[in-house]
């Protein structure tokens, strides 16, 4: 596929060696020393080159006669002067035509889902020739369904639920994918001012908590948490979904005791003077998955040139989002009403890490959130462990098969390549969760590893 096209030695037609020596293509850099196209973009334009002179040359020996006699610079030029292998080039590098330039995106107003929102207003969609409405909504089940209902063509969901609805968890099973990670960390455990005096949770029985979704991180880095206490997260307190923009109103009105939930609205509370941060969830597991950019895998297959160009403008807004340098920037644009409609200082706190915690102190924390695309399979892995764990998930699952089908690494690496990112090694990833190193390649030995569960 990438064959230097005119090199005279090189055969386009058959398979074999490359340079039609008497030795096997493995052999061959050993033998001959060639030298490999030295990037990506070097690499795609040899396919570009080998297509035209296919077409000029059907027969290859004619190729390979033409360039022994006149050489490769002169047959460049020559070929160029009808057809211009620049645009050609040029042409292939921009893809296919978008099949669906209007598009529609659901998010939840929250700053995980910084990426998707700030990729309007700052121009990343517009770039790669997509029209996209951002779509605030209310809650986590209402994108679901309006997902499901194919009224947005891609969303922010929380990580677990694409994992939920394609093995349907939840919902009547429908394929869906994965293909970047939206932010890690981000998160908190924020309870009312009355209990400051309750910090550890071992006292916090009888308590009253929200998180934002039953298949959300939130849901199970709060189980892992108190059960860790030696609590039973489903006999000694109670939790429900509120959603996250409902959050700070329960706790004001003090339906609730408190709640590990996304921000802004654990510093809102903060600022409104109604709560404190206990702890940020990067203190359980720093580098925690939370939110994330999916589509359905229907959309993807029907519609590769405009998927390919949404998940394009998504992975630059991330890049550019996990430049701190650029976060008081991203406040200003994702702040007004039609986005998260939270005041600019509250955005600035979260977005830089320097924040007040509500006990009377500030803390300087950059890492406080963060935002990295990579759909690492081990996440999926550890998020299925703790759907088992809590009976959400009955049926025997193959871990690693679902991980790999909805969370799609290998789509994001061959993206951030293209774009000049360096993609991580896929099999390289620690999770350690409050100090418990989690193996992915053995979930079931980890699942039965803890006291307090449901299966």
């Amino acid at each position: 596929m990438f064959k230097d096209p005119f090199d005279p030695k090189a055969l386009l037609g058959r398979r074999g060696c490359s340079c039609g020596g008497n030795h096997a293509q493995a052999d061959h850099g050993r033998l001959t020393a060639q030298a490999a196209p030295a990037g990506e973009e070097e690499r795609w334009n040899r396919v570009v080159d080998a297509a035209v002179l296919r077409a000029v040359f059907p027969v290859d020996a004619q190729r390979r006669q033409f360039l022994k006699t006149v050489g490769a610079a002169t047959a460049m030029a020559a070929i160029s002067s009808v057809l211009p292998l620049g645009a050609a080039r040029e042409a292939f590098a921009q893809g296919g035509a978008l099949e669906k330039k209007d598009l529609k995106v659901g998010f939840i107003p929250i700053t995980c889902a910084t990426p998707i929102i700030m990729a309007h207003p700052m121009g990343f969609y517009s770039k790669q020739g997509l029209n996209v409405e951002v779509v605030k909504t209310a809650g986590w089940a209402v994108i679901r369904d309006k997902s499901l209902a194919k009224e947005y063509d891609a969303a922010h969901m929380l990580s677990p639920m694409p994992i939920a609805i394609s093995l349907g968890v939840g919902s009547n099973p429908v394929p869906w994918t994965m293909p970047a990670i939206e932010n890690i960390n981000g998160q908190a455990i924020t309870l009312a001012n009355k209990h400051k005096d309750k910090r550890n949770p071992k006292d916090w029985k009888g308590f009253r908590f929200a998180v934002p979704f039953d298949y959300s991180m939130h849901n199970y880095l709060l189980r892992y948490y108190v059960a860790e206490h030696g609590l039973d997260p489903d006999k000694d307190i109670s939790i429900r979904s509120v959603p996250p923009p409902e959050m700070v109103a329960n706790l004001r009105a003090d339906n609730i005791d408190g709640y590990l939930g996304p921000d802004p609205f654990n510093q809102r509370a903060v600022f409104d003077g109604i709560g404190f941060i206990h702890l940020l969830t990067k203190e359980l597991w720093d580098g925690h998955p939370c939110c994330a950019f999916t589509v359905s895998k229907e959309f993807a297959t029907q519609n590769p040139n405009s998927y390919r160009a949404l998940l394009k403008s998504i992975i630059e807004a991330t890049a550019y989002a996990h430049k701190q340098e650029n976060r008081k920037e991203i406040a200003k644009a994702i702040a007004p009403t039609n986005y998260l409609n939270q005041p600019e200082t509250v955005l600035e706190q979260i977005l830089t890490g320097t924040y007040a915690d509500g006990l009377g102190g500030v803390k300087k924390d950059p890492d406080r959130i963060d935002f990295d695309p990579f759909p690492w399979n081990q996440f999926a892995i550890w998020i299925m462990t703790q759907m088992k764990r809590w009976g959400q998930l009955k049926a025997d699952v193959d871990y690693a098969k679902v991980a790999s089908d909805v969370y799609l690494a290998t789509d994001t690496a061959t993206m951030m390549k293209e774009m000049g990112l360096t993609p991580p090694d896929p099999s390289k990833k620690t999770i350690v969760v409050m100090g418990k190193p989690f193996d992915a390649t053995k979930p079931t030995e980890y699942l039965n590893s803890f006291a307090i569960k449901r299966t």
